[in-house]
């Protein structure tokens, strides 16, 4: 009977057991279920980029020598500034340009290779003077052939005006042009019809001496200039130190010197009938400040001008 009991208590105890084990498993299971799962809303957003602003096209009028400097600045100014684009700039002779401005053609910005130039801009009424700034600075050289017989050495004016060389300068709508008659008047190669001289001179209105006119071809653009010599079509050319940077295939033969003629200088201005003049102004600031942008023009022969 005691043995029956002690079976029976024994039972009891494992059937207890049992049970207290069953309901453990059960609370371990409802907790798990009553955790919340992560859901996709509830993960934290990465905050949105500010907006770049409104889309901008600016419309550039610039001088022929610019032309590859300009395109790379442009092309930089875009990456940094994605809301801004360029329509197609218009690279011309800076006294060209005027003239289209004067017909009526439209642009936002207008970057000349002379003083002289951008001040009949202003007189006018093309640009916002307020807004006018100089650029950058260039050097005018003697230019021959690459790989040419005349490579290294050291031409004159005085040399040019002797007759010795064939040249070629730009027309009177060219600046280039009219700093290389700036300084052939020093050395009686151009006469002005008053008589004046070196940085007194326009480089205008005038002709050039019966030795040196035979021996002169003229040409619409600074870069059509430099071809000239590049192909050998004449001897030698007078152009911008940039103009050897950026067209290749000639190389300088002396530096004109600078007290001959007017200081080169690239002045820029909002034009006065800009829609977009605050972004217009923007780019010009830009150019003369960005450290990136500044190693572009370097690149491509041309000197920041200096406050």
């Amino acid at each position: 009977m005691r043995k029956e009991l002690g079976m029976m208590a024994v039972a009891g105890l494992l059937t207890l057991g049992l049970g207290l084990f069953g309901c453990a498993g059960n609370d371990a299971s409802t907790d798990q279920a009553a955790e919340p799962e992560a859901t996709p809303n509830e993960t934290t957003a990465e905050p949105e980029a500010e907006p770049a602003g409104d889309p901008v096209e600016l419309q550039v009028f610039a001088a022929n020598s610019l032309t590859k400097a300009m395109a790379e600045a442009q092309e930089l100014y875009s990456q940094q500034n994605p809301n801004v684009k360029f329509a197609d700039t218009q690279y011309e002779a800076s006294g060209t340009l005027n003239e289209m401005l004067g017909a009526g053609q439209y642009a936002d910005i207008l970057i000349t290779a002379s003083k002289g130039t951008m001040d009949t801009a202003v007189e006018e009424g093309y640009v916002k003077e307020d807004t006018r700034q100089t650029m950058f600075n260039n050097d005018l050289v003697i230019v021959t052939k690459d790989g040419g017989e005349l490579v290294g050495q050291d031409i004159t004016l005085e040399d040019i005006a002797a007759g010795k060389y064939t040249l070629a300068v730009g027309d009177e709508n060219v600046p280039a042009g009219n700093y290389a008659c700036q300084s052939l008047t020093t050395v009686g190669g151009y006469i002005e019809p008053d008589g004046a001289t070196g940085k007194d001179a326009t480089g205008k209105g005038g002709e050039f001496s019966e030795t040196l006119k035979p021996k002169v071809t003229l040409g619409g653009k600074v870069g059509d200039v430099c071809k000239y010599a590049e192909t050998g079509e004449v001897d030698i050319a007078m152009v911008y130190t940039s103009d050897v940077y950026r067209m290749g295939g000639v190389a300088i033969c002396s530096v004109v010197p600078n007290d001959t003629h007017k200081a080169i200088t690239y002045p820029g201005a909002v034009c006065a009938d800009s829609n977009n003049a605050e972004a217009a102004q923007a780019f010009l600031e830009w150019c003369m400040t960005d450290e990136d942008c500044a190693q572009i023009w370097e690149k491509w022969g041309f000197e920041l001008a200096q406050d």
